[in-house]
């Protein structure tokens, strides 16, 4: 009889929990079970263990083997186990020593043949392993993966025999730290935008406190390529907005690519997509668009377009900046704090508006066609921007500013915002707006004035006025002046379908 423990790591959301891979070897008629709740995928990891055993000439003991997944009451799901358990079965029957099992922990698929494929959610077990001490053993191609977290001690192989090598105390080669970095793509420029000036105020805006977007306008104004140049202009990504941007991805089925460490994401799923793509779902928890657009920009055309029940399942995590998904069986829970950038056409056939007078929509299209952005999910977006076409008799030969020109501003306001508060203004509370975003009676009045023409709400009044705290901090002003506040309240132009007269 002999028993030994490995230690491997589950995938649990960004999470990625100690798991301990416990194999017993008994007598009786041959038997290998797996238990402590493993899915079809870990099931089966018995097939490919028994075959890679063989296949890289160890010996496969004829005899009961019994894995046990503790905890037991985590489920367990793909083939990350194979390596462990394999491992384990080697260790239980003396073909391993043990002694140094209890500073490693082990994940990764093992083929027929015995050589180590990837798995996906290195980065988290890199994090965790590296909290824990000890040595992470991961197959080379989830290695640029791992090498992500600083600090962590990873080891790389492609084959059972180099790990059973370096656990006999035969030293493998750390995989190449040139692999660690990648530099950023880069992205549209936003000189590309021709007029819309006052858009592009808006676009600089929502950068600099990180707020949410609506632009409407007629077909063909530039709304998508305003939103597609906004990642440019963003401030660099931090190391910790980096590791988590990179944990979502990790262990999401897209996989994580080194060459995007460091670059915002941008995601502008279809109108067609389910609740399940944008929030996250399925029987085993995977982050949906609004996880994959953490710390980046969650693109929504033809926002009308999207099922209500989508757009309404936005509004928790635009205000909490996390979605939690409940399962019968477990609950995950995922970042989500994105930045939302929403584009619509002012009516159905999209020329309301227009000079040459092609509308002919009904006020009662219009309306059902506004009305399917409900005002809830429109009071969590600061700002509403009109898109107009442009006159042919409008000069086009004014080169409008770059993204690096714009970002310069965006980064010198997002530093004060950070140094201030600690996070963009676009994350201000209740009481941080009551410490950091004063106004003087003239302010008050003026807001009070807009607040009864347009209607608007508590919410509504909050976004405005972090709004202005983020035009005054472009303008490198500590207090917010009446003409920054006019300015931010003239950007909820969607509010009763006018801007405000004030």
């Amino acid at each position: 009889m002999s028993l030994a423990i490995v230690i491997s790591r589950a995938s649990a959301g960004i999470e990625a929990p100690a798991i301990q891979v416990e194999v017993h070897i008994t007598g009786g008629l041959p038997k290998f079970a797996i238990v402590g709740l493993p899915e079809a995928t870990v099931r089966e990891s018995k097939d490919r263990v028994r075959s890679a055993i063989i296949n890289t000439r160890f010996e496969f003991p004829r005899r009961r083997i019994t894995v046990n997944l503790a905890p037991a009451d985590l489920p367990k799901n793909g083939g990350r186990y194979d390596l462990p358990i394999a491992v384990g079965i080697l260790a239980a029957t003396g073909q391993l020593k043990k002694d140094r099992l209890e500073e490693h922990e082990l994940i990764g698929e093992l083929a027929l043949d015995g050589s180590l494929r990837g798995t996906g959610g290195a980065l988290p077990a890199a994090l965790c392993s590296r909290e824990a001490k000890h040595i992470l053993v991961v197959p080379q191609d989830d290695a640029p993966e791992a090498l992500l977290a600083t600090g962590a001690r990873i080891k790389a192989a492609r084959h059972l025999g180099e790990v059973h090598a370096h656990l006999s105390g035969e030293d493998i080669p750390a995989p190449s730290e040139a692999m660690q970095h990648a530099r950023p793509a880069a992205a549209d420029d936003l000189r590309d935008v021709k007029h819309q000036y006052r858009a592009r105020r808006a676009l600089e805006i929502a950068a600099a406190g990180n707020h949410h977007l609506l632009m409407l306008g007629p077909p063909g104004t530039g709304k998508t390529m305003l939103a597609t140049r906004l990642p440019g202009v963003l401030p660099p990504m931090s190391e910790g907005e980096a590791l988590e941007s990179a944990m979502v991805r990790s262990v999401s089925m897209l996989g994580f690519d080194v060459d995007q460490w460091g670059v915002r994401p941008f995601r502008a799923p279809h109108h067609s997509a389910s609740p399940a793509a944008i929030v996250g779902g399925g029987a085993t928890p995977n982050p949906g668009e609004i996880s994959l657009a953490h710390h980046g920009v969650l693109f929504l055309d033809e926002l009308p377009e999207f099922s209500r029940i989508v757009l309404e399942a936005l509004r928790e995590p635009i205000e909490s900046g996390h979605i939690t998904i409940s399962r019968a069986s477990r609950k995950t829970s995922f970042p989500a704090r994105f930045q939302l950038i929403g584009a619509m056409n002012p009516c159905p056939c999209g020329t309301l508006g227009d000079p040459a007078g092609l509308c002919r929509c009904t006020d009662e299209q219009i309306s059902r066609y506004r009305a399917r952005i409900s005002g809830p999910l429109l009071d969590r977006i600061d700002l509403h921007v009109d898109v107009p076409r442009f006159r042919a008799d409008e000069d086009a030969s004014q080169c409008p500013e770059s993204s690096a020109q714009v970002g310069e501003r965006v980064a010198s306001a997002r530093a004060r915002q950070i140094a201030r508060s600690g996070k963009p203004n676009q994350g201000l509370s209740v009481g941080d707006i009551q410490r950091h975003c004063p106004i003087d009676a003239g302010g008050q009045k003026l807001l009070r004035d807009a607040m009864q023409k347009l209607h608007l709400s508590a919410r509504s009044r909050d976004g405005s006025l972090r709004i202005a705290r983020t035009i005054a901090d472009l303008a490198q002003q500590e207090r917010i002046e009446d003409e920054h506040l006019a300015e931010a309240l003239s950007f909820r132009s969607f509010d009763r379908g006018k801007s405000p007269d004030i």
